[in-house]
């Protein structure tokens, strides 16, 4: 007779104790520094609550110059220095509410029911979650024209988009759709349709690779609690291994100690560099990332270190005129520091694919215009007869008309002529603008922006965390307030 082993009753409102009684603060001060707005978080820990933050401030497009992190002992506080797009502090009184609840909302699990049906949340809520649609997923080896045929199979098939967003990182593409049904709208659901569909996907992406080569489609009906799609495409690509391409500059060494990494970064090396340290005496290892900066860099490093179970103790991070310093003091969830040159060299690799992914090359192309069923389709083609290889795109639906970002180059992986973009444009019809050029480094203009950007030209002396972060810390949490609803 097998004995079971004995397991102890747990009330499951036991998680929620040290919230209920240490509820989250979040204060938003805009008296303490001239040019931004201060936003200081004081919350009992969990695994991931680093990440949702930033995502709820990526969210919203704001731009972050600064953040002092610390999650020891169990508690967290954070302060992220923030403004708008245009380096303004944050003045709207519902932005201001929409902050401090969604922050609040990272440790209870959701919005209020105030906030979830007011105009807040239909204004500010995340552009970026959906779980109203079905969900077809796609990695694969990267060529011309494949979100060509994927958008054109779809159409076929009377599978309205909804949204679409691509990125391709080296040789390898990954992209998620939301679809609906053409004819009844709202999501699919039947199996065997699903499964047609996906039949026929995974004719397009299979009629391109070679036996054995990496490649999956997934069709999946609507879930609740849909995961942040940015966040899913760094999953995806994890998955696929495109880190495995990523190596460092010639001037350091990938994950490995000492300064001399730094030193040719700051003399005009564009590359990405990240150094990986061990601080015996406090248990730490600690990460440090040198890249451009860009928009979305924290949420994007932030990503990695979370879905590779990482835990971030403290961290600084900072901009530099165009360079942007990140420093990280981390474990692993199992309280294990990085001890082998195996450990350091992947997740070296990992951050170089974070910071490269969204730096995407090419002539970046905004696209507005009516919207109609099979547009993607049409658009994505339009580009392909003309030569252009898209390397990342993000289309929505807003109301009656399709907007979209695209970055393009020709197949060649050469600049665009500006000469075929006005064919282009003939073609699409609606309104197709050019915002930047693009040479691998992203700028903050259009929807698309947000995150880790210096807000003047000023260089600063860096200062390592190990010196400075304890000291900050203790004046930054000395000024948190009580919430003010």
């Amino acid at each position: 007779m097998e004995v079971a082993a004995y397991q102890p009753y747990i009330d499951p409102d036991y998680d929620s104790l040290i919230e209920r009684i240490y509820p989250a603060r979040v204060c938003i001060d805009n008296e303490t520094c001239r040019d931004c707005t201060l936003v200081k978080v004081d919350s009992a820990n969990k695994h991931g609550i680093l990440l949702e933050m930033v995502q709820v401030l990526t969210d919203l497009d704001l731009v972050i110059s600064k953040s002092y992190i610390s999650s020891d002992g169990g508690w967290f506080m954070d302060v992220f220095h923030v403004t708008d797009q245009l380096g303004n502090k944050l003045t709207d009184k519902s932005l201001i509410l929409y902050i401090q609840q969604a922050l609040c909302a990272t440790r209870r699990g959701g919005l209020s029911k105030e906030i979830q049906g007011s105009s807040q949340r239909k204004h500010f809520g995340p552009r970026h979650v959906s779980s109203e649609h079905t969900v077809l997923e796609m990695t694969g080896t990267d060529r011309p024209g494949l979100l060509s045929e994927m958008s054109a199979v779809l159409a076929e098939l009377a599978c309205h988009i909804a949204t679409v967003v691509a990125w391709t990182h080296h040789t390898r593409a990954a992209c998620i759709f939301y679809v609906e049904d053409g004819v009844k709208g709202g999501p699919i659901t039947d199996p065997e349709r699903l499964a047609q569909i996906e039949e026929q996907l995974e004719n397009v992406v299979e009629a391109h690779h070679a036996e054995g080569e990496r490649r999956s489609v997934r069709l999946m009906a609507p879930v609740v609690g849909r995961m942040h799609t940015e966040r899913r495409l760094h999953q995806l690509m994890f998955a696929d291994k495109d880190y495995e391409q990523c190596s460092c500059c010639r001037s350091s060494s990938c994950g490995g100690g000492g300064t001399r990494g730094r030193y040719k970064h700051r003399n005009g090396c564009e590359r990405a560099h990240v150094l990986i340290e061990s601080w015996k005496d406090k248990g730490y290892s600690v990460v440090n990332v040198q890249s451009r900066d860009r928009p979305k860099l924290l949420f994007d490093t932030v990503c990695v270190l979370t879905d590779m179970q990482y835990v971030v103790f403290h961290a600084s991070v900072s901009s530099e005129g165009s360079l942007a310093n990140q420093e990280y003091f981390i474990r692993h969830r199992d309280g294990c520091t990085l001890d082998s040159e195996t450990e350091k060299r992947k997740l070296a690799q990992c951050l170089l694919a974070a910071v490269e992914r969204r730096a995407s090359h090419g002539l970046r192309l905004e696209v507005s215009t009516q919207n109609r069923p099979g547009l993607l389709s049409d658009v994505t083609r339009v580009f392909r007869e003309n030569g252009l290889s898209i390397t990342r795109a993000e289309v929505g639906i807003h109301g009656e008309r399709a907007i979209g970002s695209f970055y393009v180059t020709e197949a060649s992986g050469n600049d665009v002529n500006l000469s075929t973009v006005e064919l282009v444009k003939k073609e699409i019809g609606g309104s197709v603008s050019i915002v930047n050029m693009s040479s691998g480094v992203s700028t903050p203009q259009g929807p698309l922006s947000a995150g880790l950007i210096s807000r003047s030209g000023d260089e600063k002396p860096r200062l390592s965390l190990r010196s400075l972060i304890w000291s900050q810390l203790e004046r930054f949490s000395s000024n948190f307030g009580p919430i003010r609803l």
